[in-house]
């Protein structure tokens, strides 16, 4: 039952209009079928096929609002398989500059379905664990002054069923970056302030307003950081 799991899974993602779909999704966003057509390069009547299949397997749900339909990633499990299997396919040499400067961006500083990856998101863990934000002395855990500096920033503490905060392995750090409710708390709002900008393509550009926010997250960035161009 395992081996056809596996290959039920493996089939969705062969499809490489439907795997553009979900590297698409994982921005954290909703998105309609009509562009998610044009990101895979396909017509909205196949897109909905596309989605339809996508549906099925549990990859992505259905959103309303209002007379609008959107289509987001299912779980945050679906995004950690998708950004997973995505590890693989970076091994390969990027060709050409753009390529290149592309692959350099989402090095540095991308979105994880709903929070910060990359160079970014290790170095932000390793500031709130290194100044008392974060404790992992037993399992992650937000202490009394991370509550405080993050209200100073304006970030709302979550509550709901899903875990607060949690270790994500960075695929391109090959290192644990913060995932959880928390971390996704922190982007929404970096996003809303203008500290982050994100890109089409998942690259997040980190601005100079991130600076006094970083640092009092305890985030030493290196200064070499791929630029906003």
């Amino acid at each position: 039952m395992e081996t056809i799991a596996l290959a039920e899974v493996a089939a969705v993602l062969a499809d490489p209009s439907r795997a553009a779909m979900c590297l698409a999704l994982l921005d954290g966003r909703a998105w309609t079928v009509g562009e998610l057509a044009r990101t895979a390069g396909i017509a909205p009547s196949t897109a909905s096929e596309h989605v339809s299949r996508l549906k099925e397997a549990g990859f992505v749900a259905g959103v309303k609002q209002g007379r609008h339909a959107y289509v987001r990633i299912a779980d945050p499990r679906v995004a950690e398989l998708i950004e997973h299997l995505a590890q693989h396919a970076g091994h390969r040499s990027a060709s050409g500059l753009r390529e290149s400067l592309r692959v350099r961006r989402l090095a540095f500083a991308r979105t994880c379905y709903d929070h910060l990856a990359g160079t970014v998101g290790v170095a932000l863990r390793d500031g709130m664990i290194r100044t008392g934000l974060v404790s992992d002395g037993d399992g992650l855990a937000l202490t009394a002054r991370g509550r405080t500096v993050l209200g100073e920033l304006g970030v709302t503490i979550p509550a709901g069923r899903r875990p607060l905060l949690r270790a994500c392995l960075d695929w391109t750090e090959r290192r644990d970056h913060l995932g959880g409710a928390l971390p996704a708390a922190l982007f929404e709002r970096g996003v809303e302030a203008g500290w982050f900008v994100r890109r089409p393509d998942r690259a997040v550009v980190v601005t100079e307003a991130a600076g006094e926010p970083l640092a009092l997250l305890g985030a030493q960035l290196p200064a070499d950081g791929p630029g906003a161009a």
